[in-house]
């Protein structure tokens, strides 16, 4: 259980989430935006976990040879997890130079193709939005394969489920009540997280993914060998 938590804080560090969170902050009627993403991205993300947990994992086929292929889907979920962490060092790499490089031609940086789209201020956007940028990742791939390995009931799996979809989306929930609470003070908040993001984000993405990606392999390695 310990580790779909961990996978779940890996799936809400989403920095297009964020971005496009700020967007909606301050266009009109930024509830009805973040609202309508919500509901597009718990759509898809609720239905693909409940069908993969469900339907795939708890059929036959799985269940009969889920002793030889735990082990073997560990490894590879841990090699995949090495591998975004390679890339996001990559990618950090990349824009530290490109960041450079527009410093010194003093080029300033366009709003993203998210952000163009959400601008245009609809919430039957948001809705679509949400349903295309929230399709499972390997993090919540690796979650639901750990869920199906803790042979839970129905009832605690819907929990599970449930509660990782919460923590997926935290960064579009907080902002959604507090806007609704304290709409001054979260548009400052946004902001000053945005900022740290911006400078922090891919570094702490490197380190959550490597370290997972270690444990997994390791997990699977000794399961492979008992």
């Amino acid at each position: 259980m310990g580790n779909i938590f961990l996978l779940s804080l890996v799936a809400a560090a989403n920095a297009t989430l964020l971005a496009a969170v700020t967007v909606m902050l301050f266009l009109p009627s930024p509830k009805r935006l973040l609202l309508g993403y919500l509901l597009g991205g718990l759509l898809v993300s609720l239905t693909i976990g409940f069908v993969i947990v469900f339907a795939v994992h708890h059929s036959g086929a799985t269940s009969t040879s889920q002793n030889s292929v735990s082990p073997a889907m560990d490894i590879a979920f841990g090699l995949i997890l090495l591998v975004v962490a390679y890339v996001l060092r990559s990618e950090r790499m990349e824009q530290r130079r490109a960041r450079k490089k527009k410093e010194k031609e003093g080029v300033e940086k366009g709003p993203s193709r998210v952000e163009r789209v959400l601008g245009k201020g609809s919430a039957r956007i948001t809705f679509l939005v949400g349903m295309v940028l929230t399709l499972p990742g390997v993090a919540y791939l690796a979650a639901l394969h750990d869920l199906d390995e803790l042979n839970y009931g129905t009832v605690p799996t819907i929990l599970v489920i449930l509660g990782f979809n919460v923590m997926l989306l935290i960064l579009l929930e907080i902002p959604l009540i507090g806007y609704v609470l304290a709409p001054e003070r979260t548009v400052v908040a946004v902001q000053n997280f945005r900022a740290w993001l911006s400078r922090n984000g891919l570094k702490a993405g490197i380190y959550v993914a490597a370290g997972l990606g270690l444990l997994l392999i390791a997990r699977g390695v000794i399961e492979f060998l008992t």
